[in-house]
Order: C-alpha cells, then sequence, then structure tokens
C-alpha cells in the first residue's frame, strides 16, 4: 500500500509537466485552427515561445523538438521576443514569400537561439493544407556544438504563416524521427 501511494506521489506532478498528446487522437495545436493526428504518443511541452506556438517531444526539446507555428500574423515573429531593441527578431510580412521562408526561421534561430552557424540544405514546393507550401531541411550548430538537423513545412494560408519545424541532433535523433514527423504533417488540416 505504502509503495502504490509513492508511486502515486510522484507521478503527480508528471501529469502536470506535459499534455500526452495520443496517437490517433486529432488535436488542434498552437492556438489556432491547425489539427494534426500523431501517429504515436508525443509530449506536449507547457512552456510556450509565443502566442500561436506549440511544442512537442519524445525525449526531450533537447532530442527532439517538434514545433507548430499556427496562423502567424504579417508583422509578427515567428516567437516572442525577449529583448525587442537588443535581439529583434525579423518579422513575418504580408509581403514574404514562399521562398523567403527558410530565411525567416534562419533568422529566427540565429537571434532566438542564438546560433551562428545555420545551412540551408535543401527547399522543395509541396502541397501543405491545400495550398501551395515549402519544404526545407538545414543543420546548425547550437551552443553546446551539437549539430542539430532540421526539416519545416509550410504555408501562407488567408495571410496567415503556418509552419512546422522538426530538429534534433544529426546524428541519430533525426534520421530515428523524421518519417514519424512527416506522417504527422501529411494531417495536418485546418
Amino acid at each position: 500500500m505504502l509503495l502504490a501511494l509513492l508511486a502515486m506521489a510522484f507521478q503527480a506532478p508528471l501529469a502536470h509537466a506535459h499534455n500526452l498528446r495520443k496517437k490517433g487522437e486529432t488535436v488542434t495545436v498552437a492556438d489556432s485552427t491547425l489539427s494534426v493526428t500523431p501517429g504515436r504518443d508525443w509530449n506536449r511541452l507547457s512552456g510556450k515561445a509565443g502566442k500561436n506556438v506549440e511544442t512537442w517531444t519524445l525525449d526531450g526539446g533537447q532530442l527532439n523538438d517538434l514545433t507548430f507555428f499556427g496562423g502567424i500574423v504579417p508583422g509578427k515573429p515567428l516567437v516572442k521576443e525577449r529583448h525587442k531593441k537588443k535581439a529583434p527578431l525579423p518579422k513575418f510580412r504580408k509581403v514574404t514569400l514562399l521562398v523567403e521562408l527558410p530565411e525567416l526561421l534562419e533568422g529566427t534561430y540565429r537571434t532566438y537561439k542564438n546560433i551562428g552557424t545555420f545551412r540551408l540544405i535543401s527547399t522543395n514546393p509541396i502541397k501543405f493544407l491545400g495550398q501551395d507550401g515549402v519544404t526545407f531541411t538545414y543543420e546548425y550548430t547550437d551552443q553546446d556544438q551539437i549539430t542539430r538537423k532540421g526539416e519545416a513545412t509550410a504555408a501562407i494560408v488567408a495571410g496567415k504563416l503556418y509552419m512546422v519545424s522538426f530538429d534534433a541532433p544529426r546524428l541519430h535523433y533525426f534520421e530515428r524521427t523524421i518519417a514519424d514527423v512527416r506522417a504527422l504533417v501529411a494531417t495536418a488540416t485546418l
């Protein structure tokens, strides 16, 4: 009985730290109308980087980071600015083109994540959310000197930016999870 009580006591705080996104259950993300249906269980992290931003992980944010940007409006950055004067973030603009979205994400990462090295590997057109979109892969080295690989898929719908990005250490974690991420992105609807 004592062991059961102790087990419950240790489990209770964990339930509030993250929110499980269950396999096969459609959920709306990033305080928007963007919905996805995960093909496996994910953990939704409790912290928010911005108003219309939500992050999921499997093993922790440093090992795999799946971020949803839901309906970013013109004039706003992808994430909340920490220091508007000292470190302003690039803004999504009404005139932003699909081909400029990798540059928008790069500029955001350079400032928000304080990285110096960012390399765009590929950019390809794709249908996303029923619209013309873009998918792109990239690599960057973070402050811990770990090379991370990422892939993002984005579209501009009714003047708002919808994007899903996935980042993980290049060795092992990216390749282990990218097929699950692509399957999840394929379920996205508005």
